[in-house]
This record gives C-alpha cells, sequence and structure tokens, in this order.
C-alpha cells in the first residue's frame, strides 16, 4: 500500500507540469479574461486588521473588496528588512511583474523617503520589494501553507490566483495604495 501510494504521488509531481502550472494560475481556457468589473480602480485601501484590500474608482465609490494574507507578522509598520510586517501608510503601485516567482505581482513603492529615514536613524535596512502578488508559482499543492486562513507572507500582500487575475487588469502602475492598521 506504502509503495502505490508513493507510485501515485511520483505520477501526480511529473504529469503534464504545464497543465498543472497553467490549472495553478488560473488559466482554464484559452478565452480571453474579463474581470468581473469594468471600472478603472483609482486608489487602493488595505485594513490589515481586517485582512481585507478594498478598491475605489475615482468618485471615491466601492468596487469591490478582497480577502488577503500579509506578512508572518502583520502588527505594526514595517521597520527593518527580515521583520516579518507588512508595511503601513500612503505608496503607490509603482511596477508590474508578470514573470514573478509568485502569480504576477504588482510592486507598492515601500521603502518612501520617511521609510528610509526612520530606519536610517536606527541604523537598519527598510527593506524592499514588498508587493501584491498571487500563491507561489508550482506550489498549488501546498495550500495548506499558502491561503488566506493565515498570513505567510515576508511582508507582501497575498490574495488567491484567480483574484490576482482580476487585479492585474485592472490595477494600474501609479495607482495610490493606502495601507492602514
Amino acid at each position: 500500500m506504502k509503495h502505490l501510494f508513493f507510485a501515485l504521488f511520483i505520477l501526480f509531481c511529473i504529469a503534464s507540469p504545464a497543465a498543472a502550472m497553467n490549472a495553478q494560475q488560473g488559466e482554464y481556457s484559452s478565452a480571453p479574461y474579463k474581470p468581473r468589473f469594468t471600472q478603472e480602480v483609482a486608489s487602493i485601501e488595505v485594513l490589515k486588521k481586517d485582512r481585507l484590500m478594498v478598491l475605489f474608482d475615482a468618485e471615491g465609490k466601492l468596487i469591490t473588496s478582497y480577502k488577503i494574507s500579509l506578512g508572518r507578522f502583520p502588527e505594526g509598520h514595517k521597520e527593518q528588512e527580515g521583520d516579518g510586517r507588512t508595511p503601513e501608510g500612503k505608496y503607490t503601485i509603482d511596477m508590474r511583474n508578470g514573470n514573478s516567482h509568485y502569480y504576477r505581482s504588482l510592486r507598492i513603492s515601500y521603502p518612501g523617503p520617511e521609510d528610509i529615514k526612520n530606519a536610517r536613524k536606527k541604523g537598519v535596512n527598510p527593506g524592499g520589494n514588498i508587493f501584491i502578488h498571487g500563491k507561489p508559482n508550482m506550489k498549488f499543492w501546498m495550500f495548506w501553507k499558502y491561503n488566506k486562513s493565515k498570513d505567510w507572507t515576508d511582508g507582501c500582500i497575498a490574495v488567491d490566483d484567480r483574484d490576482m487575475r482580476e487585479l492585474w487588469e485592472v490595477i494600474h502602475q501609479g495607482t495610490p495604495i493606502t495601507i492602514n492598521p
């Protein structure tokens, strides 16, 4: 029985990696993807304590919201590289990465000038490379680790891959993001 389980596991791991990757990344058909809404996102607000990311249109009206995961130690503002915290404050989306180690990613402009100044006072590196992203590529089988029921990032904001696919279509470089405690 143990050998049968092992054989099935190996077969699962090597069977059509491309199909597995496409399924993991939400690429379920060749039809063009259409998000649930068409409004242009004018701003993003993250409510860390509620594990919620909210999108607003140009008139300040709510478009939709997403459940999120945060850094491993989400309370408080990010102060230095490796602290596992998600930053707090006003930033912008300053880069889009379609070839990320995660399913797509949108970089947040952390650290800002004030973050750098505070880190210098403490003699530490403020860190960086804070993104909104999906799950790690090719780790779809680790569903117990990468889900919205716990915080698992190094300080980023994580969403499901399907949500990230939608965000990718409606959030552009320069979009302001406010991250609240």
